[in-house]
């Protein structure tokens, strides 16, 4: 994945202005290549209309360039940019900068005022930006500046998260769990929207796959659970729970097999539909996961596909993200939290410690007791986003929260766990999260912020609500009907 660093100008100025142009765009663009987390190309300075169309053709027909970051160095008169931006499909951010950070006052000239036009030609530019409607963000500073750049880097994630999203597929192993409501969805509106292919797959391919696993690759992996988790002892070699251990490590083998095979980097599984599995995936799901694949729970493909794209965004990034549920409410006036989890998939990247593998009995699913990782999520500020299809388009909630350490152990609870307390207070975040119609299922992310997933969004042109500190119920249900009227107005007719 990499961007494009275009750089507008004019010919009015002549050759050796634009040579200096070139020269100082070249320089800006190494200083900020120096701190996204991807590569940054730069493009020959822009003067005319032709070229601006052809390099936006050119980054729309090329799969590794994922986004533009465009600079207008001296005045670039726009209409130069109409059929360019028209044409334009990747997502654009408008850099507002220039070469210099201090201005030589002493020495100052025409000469430097033609060279240094960024101050205006800029301003042109975000005009035809707006008069054409093009999504884009803007950022102003000098690329020396680590508050720039950063700006720049959560943007560049958005974008990454675009570009996967845009080509993921994603394996439903059965159907969505029955008679639940907002993990369906509408699977050809989100191939068109975002990219996705999501297609179900029999639950006994995945058996398949699951008992061809080599004993040899059984023993590997088992021998590396034991090396990287604190193993419950009748787990471990010996143990009289030993064999539900190794039958883990097949469900995990054939899984990896199977999506690897397939190219799917997300999927889901049913535990209503398990076919011939002797344990419902646990330990497979949360290692998968932590591998960065996406997943959702009783077939909800919709949290799977969020989660692989914020793992995507968040990658390199210090914090976890994983699929998670409200469970159950602390309710003690002025102590409210959340306790989230799941039956067994929780993603160990937001564990707090090393995780425990344990095996339980399950009260669902029929199957044999499967075994999991069993650990507390790391304290911090975090961001839980869930996915709803809400008929004529599909909207994101975000709640900022705080990770804390559960205020008693949990001995007695044998899933892996978060506690939070959602921002502004519990019941205005309930409330508000309810009133929005957004899902039980989400991912929570300790890596990412509402500032990333508001750049993700604008790209995708999808709706997305955010519950933060200065939410008010009153405010917030004012917002869900502006929504409801722009987005409608936005399809047009």
């Amino acid at each position: 994945m990499r961007f494009w660093f275009l750089t507008g100008s004019q010919g009015l100025y002549g050759e050796d202005t634009l040579r200096q142009v070139a020269e100082q765009s070249q320089r800006i663009a190494e200083i900020l290549g120096e701190g996204l987390p991807f590569e940054l190309e730069w493009r020959p300075v822009l003067t005319d209309a032709a070229a601006i169309r052809r390099v936006c053709l050119e980054a729309n027909a090329d799969d590794e360039c994922i986004g533009l970051i465009a600079w207008m160095h001296t005045f670039s008169p726009a209409k130069m940019w109409i059929a360019g931006l028209d044409a334009l499909r990747k997502p654009l951010l408008h850099l507002h900068t220039q070469a210099n950070v201090e201005l030589p006052w002493s020495s100052i000239d025409m000469d430097f005022m033609n060279l240094n036009q960024a101050a205006h030609g800029d301003r042109e530019f975000g005009y035809i930006q707006s008069r054409l409607g093009v999504p884009r963000k803007t950022v102003a500073g000098h690329v020396s500046d680590p508050a720039v750049v950063a700006r720049i880097g959560t943007w560049a994630r958005a974008a990454a998260g675009r570009a996967e999203v845009g080509s993921l597929r994603l394996a439903r192993f059965g159907d969505n769990m029955r008679d639940v409501a907002v993990t369906e969805g509408d699977k050809v509106e989100a191939q068109l929207r975002f990219g996705v292919s999501v297609n179900t797959y029999g639950v006994n391919e995945l058996v398949e796959a699951v008992d061809a696993a080599a004993d040899a690759d059984v023993s590997a992996l088992v021998k590396e659970y034991d090396d990287l988790y604190r193993m419950a002892p009748e787990l471990r070699v010996g143990g009289d729970r030993h064999e539900s251990l190794r039958y883990a490590a097949r469900i995990e083998l054939g899984l990896r097999q199977f999506l690897e095979g397939g190219g799917f980097k997300a999927f889901t599984t049913n535990f209503e539909d398990l076919g011939g599995l002797r344990q419902l995936p646990g330990l497979a799901v949360q290692r998968l996961m932590a591998d960065g694949y996406g997943f959702g729970g009783e077939g909800d493909w919709k949290t799977s596909v969020l989660l692989r794209t914020l793992k995507v965004m968040s990658a390199g990034l210090p914090g976890g993200t994983s699929f998670m549920e409200d469970y159950t409410y602390h309710l003690t006036p002025g102590e409210e939290v959340i306790l989230g989890a799941h039956m067994l998939e929780v993603c160990p990247t937001i564990a707090s410690d090393t995780p425990s593998c344990q095996i339980h009995p399950l009260s669902i699913g029929g199957r044999e007791d499967p075994v999991r990782l069993v650990f507390d999520a790391a304290p911090g500020p975090a961001v839980v986003v869930g996915l709803s299809d809400m008929g004529e388009r599909f909207r994101l909630v975000a709640n900022e929260i705080d990770v804390v350490a559960p205020p008693e152990p949990l001995p007695a609870l044998p899933v892996a766990r978060a506690v939070w307390r959602p921002r502004p207070d519990l019941r205005t975040s309930a409330e508000s999260w309810i009133t929005a119609g957004a899902p039980h299922h989400t991912v929570l992310s300790s890596a990412l912020g509402a500032e990333e997933l508001t750049d993700f969004a604008d790209m995708l042109g999808v709706e997305l609500l955010v519950i933060d500190e200065a939410t008010t119920p009153r405010q917030f249900a004012k917002e869900l009907r502006w929504n409801q009227a722009y987005y409608r107005l936005a399809q047009g007719f």
